[in-house]
């Protein structure tokens, strides 16, 4: 059987769910695992002092990427199948800088603040009861914002489309960037720390 396993017919709608319930609560067991339900560590990024969020969420974008890639290759993978959300630039532009704030100001984003919430963290409900609170905002004032929402329409866009570049070249090229930002977080928090020991 090749993947994606859904796309071929191996389970249907009802098992998704249950195969999706079961990888999320695996994915929210290593974010507290890796100290990611402290709001102080995840805000430590912001200051350059502990890049902990920065080197791992890489790394499994980096895995992910590569495995994904050699999957396909083999052909166990059929890349046509895999599903891509639509780009459109301007309002995920403004979306993902809103999430940002929040990310800074709070201290947590929606996944962690999950994560916090099921460890008993105050902190983190509070956050997540202000994420169910600006969903349930957003959709109430989507008919104000739709045609801001559906502007500079890309379609099913990739890397390797927008680069102009074989997509075995561009995962090597993301490899490098990757090892590349994982030893300059490293300089930066040794920087950082020597800083902080002079103060």
């Amino acid at each position: 059987m090749n993947a994606p396993f859904f796309k071929y017919g191996l389970f249907g709608d009802d098992v998704s769910l249950v195969i999706a319930f079961i990888i999320g609560i695996g994915f929210g067991f290593f974010l507290e695992r890796a100290g990611f339900g402290s709001s102080k560590k995840l805000a430590a990024q912001f200051y350059f002092t502990d890049l902990t969020v920065f080197k791992v969420m890489f790394t499994g974008i980096i895995t992910a990427m590569v495995g994904v890639y050699y999957l396909s290759v083999i052909g166990f993978v059929d890349l046509s199948l895999v599903y891509l959300t639509p780009t459109f630039l301007l309002p995920q532009i403004v979306g993902g800088l809103i999430l940002g704030v929040g990310f800074v100001v709070g201290g947590y984003c929606p996944g962690t603040s999950c994560v916090a919430a099921s460890t008993g963290r105050i902190d983190g409900m509070v956050y997540l009861l202000g994420v169910i609170f600006g969903i349930f905002v957003f959709g109430e004032a989507f008919p104000l914002v739709s045609s801001f929402y559906e502007t500079t329409p890309m379609g099913q866009i990739t890397l390797p489309q927008i680069a102009g570049l074989p997509y075995g070249l561009l995962v090597f090229l993301v490899v490098l960037m990757a090892l590349g930002g994982f030893a300059g977080a490293e300089w930066v928090e040794k920087k950082m720390a020597a800083k902080k020991a002079r103060a």
